[in-house]
């Protein structure tokens, strides 16, 4: 909020440094919890010890005090100046190696809300990093239904994105489904055997049945318990029929790419169709089977170049010692195979042709790839491998793993059968909040009743998935997570809809901060136009006040944190305690009925900078703010 303030007072430091042969270290500022005052603050420790490694002999703490106290006086200077870019900092205190500066209280107030009125849905933006990052998420395999399990791939990935699109990355998403392998041509058997020209009608109708057909075929590959020796014999000719096919499809047989391509096409139709209700829209689509063949290409290159040995000719595979390459005397890598002897790939010889596209074609500097926690070391391996061909993006190449998803009663399996649609559960949600609503809108057209319900359900779902740190399991308790009290997403937007409404009673119909930032289309939202009065915070403010502008003055911090640790989680503890220091604010504290009209129209400004401010962190949850609930 005072970032101009804070960059004047950082020049004077580094000149007064500079002039008197201080080693001065990065001026990391960070903000000092409120009493009384906002400010922000910074160490000397780290520039004392740079002295101390220079030969010098200092007492660290007390060194980093002196400078502090030095600085101090430099800091001052610019602060009692009136006309001086820094005039918005009211005290500077040097305390046991700590430089603190201390903001006007009412300044402060009032450059948060104002900063928020005037930026709208860009409060929080980032400037451009300069960088390219493509986030690879939302990718099951093909001729499967989409479960809830998969939701959490894609929830976590289409959050990240937002956050470092919004942090100002250039950002690409990606998805790269598993089109093939022996699951898919399972399937591809089962239904040319037993289910040869029936589809049924629906775009998710036939997802869920392409996956009852793995199921089917799945009980029928599998050697069973007390199995008699004609059973036994039946196996084998379904998995031999299996593995034929596979062949042919290896070796392009038309009949057998026309049936794969169809059945593809109706799971990629059912993905799209739930990509559409998650606010998904994928710039590019990746496909394993189109990276196998460059992936032979490739290892031969790594051959030629001495990172992989070919052990072909004895019989062996084509390995890469990762550690023995890279000088390392501890395993921490181990030995990979690339290619097996009969010259086929694996997972991480399309992965290495993979990223070789991103990096060449889409001129990708950082690559995040969300997949769950079982391929860390998968994934390490493949960054390694990158780095020893000589890409350098390996060294921002990033995993984020997330646990399992199971349900009270156990893993999900589909090879048993044993998962919980998406669908179903949105459904379910939908249906849920449309009962709730119909009590407490009774007038209001189904038609919008509806619209809003799926907004609150897919709230309650998305939140319920980017609550708990990516790297734990959930156990996926439907009731839970379609609870509306607590820390969930229906919460959060109730907070946003408490706001709206407390301006429309106002009637500000012009002050409507769009409900999303850019990059969103928004139905029924106007362009921000902000008629209130200005106002100062020139009188006594209450807890509650402070705590909600605290919270507001933080987002955009929030923003970069979670950009720079690639934690979504980071957003949703976020807009959770933003809503709580909304509710509270909203029962505590009174706004139409305020003593004087300059509190009443300084707290209306304050109301409507918390909306815009939910609104944007509902945004990067990919949640919707409905206007009423």
């Amino acid at each position: 909020m005072f970032d101009q303030e804070q960059r004047t007072i950082e020049a004077k430091i580094r000149t007064y440094c500079a002039r008197n042969d201080i080693p001065l270290s990065e001026l990391k500022w960070v903000p000092i919890p409120f009493s009384g005052e906002w400010g922000i603050s910074t160490s000397f420790f780290q520039t004392a010890a740079n002295e101390s490694r220079m030969g010098k002999k200092v007492n660290v703490p007390q060194r980093a005090q002196e400078i502090a106290e030095q600085v101090r006086g430099a800091a001052l200077s610019v602060s009692k100046d009136p006309v001086s870019d820094a005039s918005g900092i009211c005290r500077v205190e040097a305390v046991k190696g700590y430089l603190n500066l201390y903001f006007s209280t009412t300044e402060y107030a009032c450059r948060v809300i104002d900063i928020v009125l005037e930026q709208g849905r860009d409060f929080g933006r980032g400037a451009p990093k300069g960088e390219r990052v493509m986030v690879e998420y939302a990718q099951p395999n093909t001729h499967h239904s989409f479960h809830i399990g998969h939701a959490r791939n894609a929830i976590l990935g289409e959050t990240l994105a937002r956050i470092v699109q919004f942090a100002g990355f250039d950002t690409v998403r990606a998805s790269y489904p598993g089109d093939i392998g022996l699951g898919v041509v399972t399937i591809l058997w089962a239904y040319q055997k037993f289910y040869q020209g029936q589809e049924p009608a629906g775009v998710h109708a036939r997802g869920q049945w392409l996956l009852k057909i793995y199921v089917e075929a799945t009980n029928l590959l599998e050697p069973k318990e007390n199995e008699t020796p004609e059973e036994k014999t039946q196996r084998e000719t379904y998995d031999a029929e299996r593995r034929e096919l596979y062949r042919k499809w290896d070796t392009g047989d038309p009949e057998v790419r026309e049936l794969w391509r169809a059945t593809r096409d109706w799971s990629l139709e059912e993905l799209r169709a739930i990509f559409d209700m998650l606010d998904i829209e994928m710039d590019v689509w990746f496909f394993e089977s189109e990276v196998d063949e460059p992936a032979k290409t490739i290892v031969e290159e790594l051959i030629a170049r001495g990172i992989a040995d070919d052990e072909r000719p004895l019989g062996g595979a084509v390995i890469v010692k990762i550690d023995e390459k890279l000088g390392l005397e501890k395993e921490k890598y181990r030995t990979n195979v690339l290619l097996r002897a009969d010259g086929t790939t694996l997972y991480l010889t399309k992965d290495l042709a993979l990223a070789k596209i991103k990096f060449e074609q889409y001129h990708v500097d950082r690559s995040i790839y969300v997949v769950d926690v079982r391929q860390s070391m998968h994934l390490q391996q493949a960054f390694a491998i990158l780095k020893l061909w000589g890409f350098k993006q390996a060294e921002k190449c990033f995993h984020l793993g997330y646990g399992f998803v199971s349900l009270p009663e156990g893993a999900m399996s589909a090879r048993r059968g044993v998962v919980v649609l998406f669908k179903d559960v949105a459904d379910q949600a939908e249906q849920r909040a449309l009962a709730a609503m119909g009590k407490r809108t009774p007038d209001m057209p189904e038609s919008e009743r509806k619209i809003i319900a799926q907004q609150i359900g897919l709230g309650a779902l998305k939140y319920a998935m980017l609550s708990v740190d990516n790297n734990k399991d959930i156990v996926f308790n439907i009731d839970e997570a379609l609870s509306f009290e607590g820390h969930t997403g229906p919460y959060i937007q109730n907070a946003y809809v408490r706001a709206n409404s407390i301006l429309k009673k106002f009637q500000v119909e012009k002050f409507r901060p769009e409900a999303q930032p850019e990059g969103l289309k928004v139905e029924g939202s106007a362009p921000a136009s902000f008629s209130l009065k200005p106002a100062t915070f020139n009188f006594e403010l209450t807890p509650h006040e402070i705590q909600l502008i605290d919270f507001i003055s933080r987002f955009s911090a929030m923003v970069e944190q979670a950009a720079s640790e690639y934690r979504p989680l980071v957003i949703a503890n976020y807009g959770y305690d933003l809503a709580n220091a909304f509710h509270s604010f909203y029962h505590a504290v009174p706004v139409l009925q305020a003593e004087s009209e300059d509190v009443r129209n300084a707290r209306l400004r304050l109301v409507a900078a918390a909306k815009q401010t939910l609104a944007n962190t509902l945004w990067l949850l990919g949640i919707k703010a409905p206007e009423v609930m």
